[in-house]
């Protein structure tokens, strides 16, 4: 028997308006509906990521670059509520949609209370689906941070580019996320701790080396000469190395 899918989907007249260089991570446990989902924008030039689960989200979201994510509050593993958590605790701005079969108002108000920026309750319209992404990377668009230079570098917050003396420079997320914080403390040294509190998750180790793995991993990135400083017993900086400090 066929499935009937819990929306609408209608090939786009003329050609396809497209979010720029956006890329969206649909979390939905129900393989039809993710698919039709994915299908569905990617007629619409939106490219999406699709995880059936909880854990596969956290991890997903830990090593690629989405600008807005589309959640199902109900999946297994860790819910959609503790992804949204998540997601605003690494306080990264990513907006939020959630996407659920559960449409009564205080629903809707718990969704929005966990930091949801916008909800969409099943049996819905793939037009409207697409229309709400495009209002939410509007109002990320509109809300651009800066882009940041120091010794050489340029980073790109809202477009998550970083080029180095004219180079572009591939990262992982949890890199650049780490760039990001070294770059905004303009020199200043960093420790860490602090690192590892605002790069990741409430549930890592403190006493975890994957701060100094992924710094190390930063440097072969950036290239020579490095420019990621170890101030010995305090952290590390963005700049040329100077007494008591390493730049290997």
């Amino acid at each position: 028997m066929r499935r009937r899918m819990p929306f609408c989907i209608r090939k786009p007249h003329g050609p396809a308006r497209s979010i720029e260089r956006v890329r969206v991570l649909i979390v939905e446990d129900e393989p039809y509906l993710a698919d039709a989902i994915r299908d569905g924008l990617r007629l619409e030039a939106i490219a999406a990521d699709i995880a059936g689960a909880g854990d596969t989200a956290l991890e997903m979201l830990s090593v690629n670059a989405y600008d807005i994510a589309v959640l199902d509050r109900d999946i297994p593993g860790p819910s959609g509520d503790d992804i949204a958590a998540s997601i605003v605790a690494s306080g990264s701005g990513m907006p939020i949609l959630m996407l659920t079969a559960a449409a009564r108002l205080d629903d809707k108000a718990s969704g929005f209370g966990l930091g949801a920026d916008d909800y969409l309750t099943k049996p819905f319209d793939l037009r409207e689906l697409v229309l709400r992404l495009r209002a939410l990377d509007r109002r990320r668009a509109h809300s651009r941070p800066p882009v940041r230079e120091i010794a050489g570098l340029r980073l790109d917050p809202f477009r998550r580019e970083v080029h180095r003396d004219g180079r572009y420079v591939a990262l992982t997320r949890k890199q650049f996320a780490v760039l990001e914080i070294l770059v905004a403390a303009e020199g200043g040294v960093v420790s860490a701790e602090e690192l590892l509190e605002r790069a990741w998750d409430v549930n890592a180790d403190p006493f975890t080396n994957a701060v100094r793995l992924t710094v190390s991993a930063l440097r072969k990135r950036l290239g020579e000469p490095s420019i990621i400083s170890t101030a010995i017993g305090s952290g590390y900086r963005i700049g040329t190395a100077s007494e008591g400090e390493d730049s290997r």
